[in-house]
């Protein structure tokens, strides 16, 4: 468990990368906090519920990070203390519940001022860990790339820099007059330095990662491929449906973003036409703006795909938050106007009567990717709303002698009909337009091949 305390805040030299932390299952107390609001992102949901589950969320993470969760306090105020964002009473009941449970960790559900940390772990005399931090300890134990581990460590550092007090014991002045400086503050200044160092050689590093995806991105646009992402909520199910529509073995668990790393394979769709299918970091709500910008080099390949697949776990009874979320973070990232399709996963956990429920009134395909069940659908529904490489229907006649030709229609295309016509066969086909314009079929006449839609 990352721990968080005022006088351990400078980073020794041989420290300062990244490096995972041993889990131990330490026992922690969660607290939320929310804001009372006449209106909420959800029409009938109200403040207390929206808190409630996304306490629930987090402890699905604390356990994630390796944490014992011994309980939980919340709190809904009208407005945040400035200073310790829940007040001196509430501080005071998160002290003595701590005290009652025997931890000495607190994570709160929210992302605290550099301020309000040093407050509350000042009054309370426990370690505290926001929700932001607790989130990047997550993605430090998960990263396996060279990639990730860089893009990690530079949302950490970025999150560690402005809250580098120097009120500690180690790094506390002697006095305020000349000859009274003690080398606490050289020290925070020394590692402030070098850490502002260390932030920008992360950020050159991930520049040339950018290059390298963009120069990969270039080469890829060459062929008739379009690159179809799928996002979603984290744990929604996105990494067992790309192992099974693409038949790989990437990492699929129900652990919180168990996938970080982003993975790319060929999926061939009903019409044989060829697509880069993306498999890429969950979503969650607040996700942390280091983070977001940390990963951009990994989101960019959101911005090349011609289709975005948003994967939905319609057993959550928080589906409809999830998918909100979502589309947050699509709109932040400049893409809510990019073609979508729904795709409605584990359906397998519904009765009869929940998935006609569903089928009546959501717009979308229905899949359980752990089953198999409706991924045909899926691949005709992607080939129907791909709108890259169209898919023409032809009428083609082809010398009996052209086998290159003949095999090149079969190979690529879907044959309806064929007929044999003298020395000639005529076909009825669907065919990629790559593909008809390959074997000389979408002029209408050319290479001894007629053609019309």
């Amino acid at each position: 468990m990352l721990r968080s305390n005022s006088r351990e805040r400078t980073i020794p030299p041989e420290r300062m990368k990244t490096t995972q932390t041993t889990i131990h299952r330490e026992k922690v107390l969660l607290v939320g906090f929310g804001l009372r609001r006449r209106r909420t992102p959800l029409p009938g949901i109200d403040t207390d519920f929206i808190v409630r589950e996304s306490l629930e969320e987090l402890a699905e993470l604390a356990r994630g990070a390796g944490a014992d969760v011994a309980g939980s306090l919340m709190q809904i105020r009208d407005t945040a203390d400035p200073a310790t964002l829940f007040g001196e009473g509430k501080i005071e009941e998160i002290k003595r519940e701590a005290e009652a449970l025997g931890v000495s960790l607190v994570i709160v559900d929210a992302s605290l001022s550099p301020g309000q940390h040093r407050n509350i772990e000042r009054e309370t005399g426990l370690g505290v860990v926001d929700r932001v931090q607790l989130i990047l300890d997550i993605f430090a134990r998960q990263a396996r790339s060279r990639e990730g581990q860089l893009q990690v460590e530079l949302a950490q550092l970025n999150y560690l820099l402005p809250r580098l007090g120097g009120k500690g014991t180690e790094l506390s002045r002697l006095g305020g007059g000349i000859g009274t400086r003690g080398p606490g503050e050289q020290k925070l200044e020394t590692d402030r330095r070098r850490i502002r160092q260390r932030i920008a050689r992360l950020e050159r590093a991930l520049e040339a990662v950018r290059r390298e995806r963009k120069l990969r991105r270039s080469a890829r646009s060459g062929l008739p491929m379009g690159t179809v992402a799928l996002v979603g909520y984290t744990n929604a199910g996105k990494s067992t449906l790309f192992n099974a529509l693409t038949r790989s073995d990437v990492v699929a668990s129900s652990r919180m973003f168990a996938t970080l790393d982003p993975t790319v394979r060929a999926l061939r769709l009903a019409s044989k036409r060829r697509v880069l299918l993306s498999d890429t970091v969950g979503f969650i709500r607040d996700l942390p703006t280091d983070l977001v910008a940390a990963f951009r080099a990994t989101l960019e390949e959101l911005e090349e795909a011609a289709l975005i697949l948003h994967v939905v776990d319609v057993s959550s009874p928080h589906s409809a938050e999830q998918e909100a979320e979502v589309d947050k973070v699509l709109k932040e990232l400049g893409l809510d106007d990019r073609p979508r399709l729904r795709v409605l996963n584990k359906i397998d956990r519904l009765s009869e009567e929940e998935q006609a429920a569903i089928r009546a009134g959501n717009g979308g395909v229905m899949v359980s990717a752990l089953k198999g069940i409706g991924l045909d659908e899926l691949l005709e529904a992607i080939d129907r709303r791909l709108p890259f490489d169209p898919v023409l229907r032809l009428h083609l006649r082809v010398p009996i002698s052209d086998g290159r030709r003949l095999a090149a229609i079969r190979a690529g295309g879907r044959v309806i009909g064929s007929e044999v016509h003298d020395s000639e066969i005529w076909i009825d086909a669907e065919l990629p337009e790559s593909v008809a314009r390959r074997i000389g079929a979408s002029d209408g006449n050319r290479n001894g091949a007629a053609a019309k839609s």
